[in-house]
């Protein structure tokens, strides 16, 4: 289990696609980071949950099979690009932001960037498919940042992030176009399927 709170920026440093997965080294210049990380553990990358599989000083491997690869932004990716990093959740952790799973819904793009005072307003394109799950003032993670919905419209959803945010993620490399991972919380998906199971029952003429 995650947070949405991104502990450090990296750097992929290789793409190896081999015949039943891609081998993803991803380099990281806070080395502190990595301090007791190992073999077997996990590591949201852009909000992908994903296994160590070697591990060094600086940097770290993980195997992506290929529907996880064409399903998220890894995808689009190429070396060089930063990504977002977050270590599974420790027991006696602090928990903020909020519950992520690490397994993305999908991926979306980014429709509108602007900036107000001192925060940046990104605004989303909805998928319908995810229709119920993103409400105003609720949460979501988008490469694995822990934000919160500002509003909400037909087709377009936006949120808002402070300087630190910005400082501390690779949203400031987003331009207009670009798809980002998406995963909205658990907490919505189960109401959202508690609803359509009480309303399919209903229409069969259920009664406990």
């Amino acid at each position: 289990m995650f947070t949405g709170l991104i502990q450090t920026v990296g750097k992929i440093k290789r793409m190896n696609k081999q015949q039943h997965h891609i081998k993803l080294t991803v380099s990281v210049e806070d080395t502190d980071r990595l301090n007791g990380f190992k073999i077997g553990d996990s590591m949201a990358i852009n909000g992908v949950c994903l296994t160590a599989t070697t591990v060094e000083k600086d940097s770290f491997s993980v195997d992506v099979m290929p529907a996880t690869f064409q399903k998220t932004t890894f995808s689009q990716m190429k070396e060089g690009t930063l990504v977002n990093l977050e270590r599974a959740m420790s027991p006696n952790d602090r928990f903020e932001g909020h519950i992520v799973s690490g397994h993305v819904d999908r991926t979306t793009r980014l429709i509108q960037k602007m900036k107000y005072e001192n925060s940046l307003k990104l605004t989303f394109y909805y998928p319908p498919e995810l229709q119920g799950e993103i409400v105003p003032q609720g949460s979501i993670a988008i490469n694995g940042t822990s934000l919160t919905v500002d509003d909400v419209k037909p087709g377009t959803f936006a949120v808002s992030l402070i300087p630190h945010s910005l400082e501390n993620t690779n949203f400031d490399r987003l331009v207009k176009g670009d798809y980002v991972n998406l995963e909205t919380d658990v907490v919505g998906k189960y109401v959202k399927s508690l609803l359509r199971t009480t309303i399919h029952l209903n229409e069969e003429g259920y009664h406990a």
